[in-house]
């Protein structure tokens, strides 16, 4: 990232505005360069989000549903102009690209689908003593959602939370991550395309004091995915005027490898999710505890294939660089970390971390202590650990301030195990599958956030309860009125006995 001062014309003046460049992190080279968005900024796109709110909502769940399938129209046919986008900015392979964008068209799908049957008016019973009214509850949109989004993967993480805003009625404004700016405009001109006449989806760019204003400027709920320090800062500058948050703040995703998995299955999910992406993946694979009988066997496995994984810009490269140059620094000192305290690289190693790129590094006999396990490493480093039993395992997975992801690979005690785990979600017998369900259900516990995207909850979240009560006729028994009389009473504590009081 590199910052710039620019004359941007304005309509009294041209005045200086600051600006940033988007950097290629394979090459450095400049890519685009945004606007430095001031508070002011930020708080007139607010202002705009407000006006356009009120007629997004009155476009009703038909209306919204038709310009969100729209838009996703957009996304598919242009497919490979946005991949090109992400690649560029984040320097992951075209394919890797494309997957995160597909999943996130079907969450604009389900979304879109979902929407009126989740969120539209449900009667609810009213009881005995009130069978006199109708009970109905709905859910109203909260207004304007502030959507602060992260880089590794800036189409589907922050359409989880923009795309279920959106449908659930709310204007949105957007700021991308700084590295991942360009990702964020073409989305947001794929939107105004399909919904021209009000602002309902806006961009923010620019560095931290961009989002720390978008979380003070009014809006009516945050929406935050990132480092999990970074979201305790949001949740107190947030606290400052009770603005709800939903954050997602990473994880240390473990994967459990019992006795009778298979095998074969467990090391292809393990290097996959340790190693896509440059291991920058929340939900990622980042520890791993196989059962004694099969440990040997399934570590050299891993090791097999780990040694034919590459990283580069190459068209047959399996990962980019990585896209933040400060974890680099992180990645060296939990690789180092574990080594001086007795690990063993079976590959990779002290010298995987180079300029721009890491090379898969698997790490063994690594104390359950060290960084390299207690800490997000968001590099494409693997530990591997031997337990007697899956009871161990599920203990030491359970032994972390984070609780995002996790998988198990077993037969005869898969959902008992995953049930066990303490993570927003389980996976089984196959990597980070929870994360393509549109209906289930994402997010995690402790130093992983709280709060949840995806799926009937995630429509939930950007909406708020609206109980209804309607009186049909008038009750025989008038309990709310200073007119009750003590017969009435009597007779209230009678039928509550014959209903509640039996032993």
């Amino acid at each position: 990232m590199t910052t710039a001062q620019t004359q941007q014309p304005t309509e009294r003046q041209a005045e200086a505005r600051e600006t940033f460049d988007s950097l290629n992190p394979a090459t450095d080279e400049v890519v685009g360069t945004y606007p430095v968005h001031t508070a002011e900024d930020v708080e007139a796109a607010v202002a705009r989000a407000r006006t356009a709110a009120g007629w997004w909502n009155d476009l009703g769940f038909a209306g919204r549903a038709e310009r969100l399938r729209r838009w996703k129209g957009v996304l598919a046919r242009r497919l490979a102009q946005l991949c090109q986008v992400v690649h560029e900015e984040t320097g992951k392979p075209h394919a890797d690209a494309q997957l995160e964008a597909v999943l996130a068209i079907e969450h604009i799908a389900w979304a879109a689908k979902h929407a009126r049957k989740v969120l539209g008016s449900q009667r609810r019973s009213p009881g005995l003593l009130l069978s006199n009214q109708v009970a109905t509850v709905e859910y109203q949109p909260l207004g304007v959602v502030g959507v602060i989004g992260p880089w590794n993967y800036p189409v589907y993480t922050p359409l989880g939370s923009v795309s279920y805003a959106l449908a659930a009625g709310n204007a949105v404004v957007f700021k991308p991550s700084e590295y991942t700016p360009g990702v964020g405009r073409w989305l947001v001109d794929a939107f105004r395309e399909v919904v021209p006449e009000h602002p309902v989806l806006q961009l923010v760019t620019g560095f931290g004091a961009t989002g720390a204003a978008l979380v003070r400027s009014g809006v009516d709920k945050i929406a935050f995915t990132g480092s999990a320090a970074t979201g305790k800062k949001i949740m107190a500058a947030a606290a400052e005027t009770l603005t709800p948050v939903l954050i997602e703040g990473g994880g240390k995703d473990p994967v459990l490898v019992d006795e009778d998995a298979d095998l074969e299955a467990a090391a292809d999910a393990t290097v996959w999710g340790a190693f896509s992406n440059s291991g920058q993946t929340c939900v990622g694979v980042e520890r791993v505890y196989v059962h004694e009988k099969v440990y040997d066997e399934f570590v050299a496995k891993v090791v097999a294939r780990a040694e034919e994984v590459r990283p580069g810009s190459h068209p047959g490269a399996h990962y980019g660089p990585v896209t933040m140059p400060a974890q680099l620094d992180v990645i060296r000192r939990h690789i180092t970390d574990a080594l001086t305290r007795g690990g063993r690289a079976l590959v990779g190693g002290k010298n995987a971390v180079g300029d721009r790129y890491v090379q898969p590094t698997v790490l063994v006999d690594v104390p359950e202590d060290s960084v390299a396990v207690r800490e997000e490493t968001f590099g494409p480093t693997v530990t591997i650990g031997k337990v007697a039993d899956m009871d161990e395992a599920v203990e030491k997975a359970n032994d972390s301030t984070y609780g995002l992801g996790s998988t198990v690979f077993a037969k005869r005690r898969a959902m008992e195990l995953a049930r066990r785990l303490r993570t927003g979600q389980t996976a089984i017998n196959a990597p980070l599958s929870f994360a393509g369900i549109a209906s289930l259900p994402f997010g995690g516990v402790g130093d992983s956030g709280f709060g949840r995207i995806h799926g009937p909850e995630g429509l939930r979240e950007f909406a708020r309860p609206k109980a209804i009560a309607r009186q049909r006729f008038a009750a025989p028994l008038k309990l709310t009125t200073f007119s009750r009389t003590e017969k009435t009473d009597a007779l209230v504590a009678k039928l509550t006995a014959i209903l509640h009081g039996k032993r």
